[in-house]
């Protein structure tokens, strides 16, 4: 039987020590569609692969990137609802500090306040862990900053980093890519040429989504035009 016989009961540990309803929500996180993040010398980008499961549904009502804060943005693999819930408990914390220090919440703690709430939900019966891993980017007073959070609530920075279905072609390709220098455009372009490895069909503004942040602090998503300029340019 092995840790199977463990797989239903989220609060006990298999014979290895293992938790193995998060490797579960791991495997949730591995069958979703790949999403990456590089951080530049001047700024951070995330972008994910945003494949319709219907010709017929809007692709405008499909937003996988989201603001946290003005400064702070967040992308996923995974579970689309378990995502969404964790933009608004993230949101709620952001605000709270805000209101309380009167100024923005640091990239850090928001980061480890999400974890935690990811962490508080592999103990507790009666739920079960997200389904989703997270890519934060962020721009403070200590520069752009690039996180990924896993459904066991751990984190970790990162220069670039990707998980989801192509995970381990994306990462190699990152590897050769990344440079410590790079600046925010080429940090783009290396995104695109990243979701290409492993794209099936043609890519386009329409079934990719690329988010940045730069010196002006300023988190925003790229329209669909925009996203289809820096196609060219690496064509």
């Amino acid at each position: 039987m092995g840790d199977s016989q463990y797989s239903f009961s989220l609060t006990t540990f298999s014979p290895s020590g293992k938790l193995v309803q998060i490797e579960h929500a791991l495997t949730a996180v591995g069958s979703g569609q790949t999403s990456l993040g590089i951080k530049a010398a001047n700024g951070v980008v995330i972008a994910t692969e945003k494949k319709l499961p219907s010709i017929l549904v809007d692709e405008t009502s499909v937003q996988k990137i989201q603001n946290l804060t003005p400064n702070i943005g967040v992308v996923y693999s995974g579970m689309g609802p378990d995502f969404r819930v964790l933009v608004r408990k993230s949101r709620k914390q952001a605000e709270q500090y805000h209101r309380l220090y009167k100024e923005p919440v640091p990239v850090t703690q928001l980061v480890r306040e999400t974890a935690t709430v990811m962490q508080e939900f592999t103990q507790s019966g009666g739920v079960r862990p997200f389904g989703v891993s997270l890519l934060v980017a962020g721009y403070d007073d200590k520069g752009p900053q690039l996180y990924q959070v896993d459904p066991s609530g751990s984190y970790f920075s990162w220069k670039a980093s990707a998980m989801g279905k192509n995970v381990s072609n994306a990462k190699t390709f990152l590897e050769k890519r990344y440079t410590e220098d790079m600046e925010l455009d080429d940090a783009v372009h290396t995104a695109i040429l990243t979701l290409k490895e492993g794209f099936e069909g043609q890519i386009s503004g329409k079934n990719i989504e690329i988010g940045i942040i730069g010196n002006d602090r300023k988190f925003r998503v790229l329209s669909p035009a925009e996203v289809d300029d820096y196609l060219q340019e690496v064509e």
